[in-house]
């Protein structure tokens, strides 16, 4: 199993906005086991998406789909324009 996160930092007053966007789109994603998470303790306006896929060839699927789900694009229009940075990273999970 592999863990794909999403990290992004948010302009300010932009994380609450930007976490919901993402909890809407994983929920027009049936199937998918997601989770968002914000800032506890660390860096201010951290806004992370987490999806757990079996295998890479999962993800490219995934994205595919998202590309060509005009409920997914209307769902997100405008997220870029929430974040200051952001990067992916996919882990292995050691069973």
């Amino acid at each position: 199993m592999l863990i794909v996160r999403e990290t992004f930092t948010a302009k300010p007053g932009m994380a609450s906005k930007l976490a919901k966007m993402f909890r809407a789109m994983s929920k027009e994603m049936p199937g998918l086991k997601s989770r968002v998470l914000t800032d506890f303790v660390g860096p201010y306006n951290t806004v992370v998406w987490e999806s757990e896929i079996n295998e890479l060839g999962d993800f490219e699927k995934m994205m595919k789909e998202y590309s060509s789900k005009p409920d997914l694009e209307k769902t997100m229009a405008g997220y870029t324009e929430m974040y200051l940075s952001g990067k992916r990273e996919i882990y292995r999970v050691v069973d």
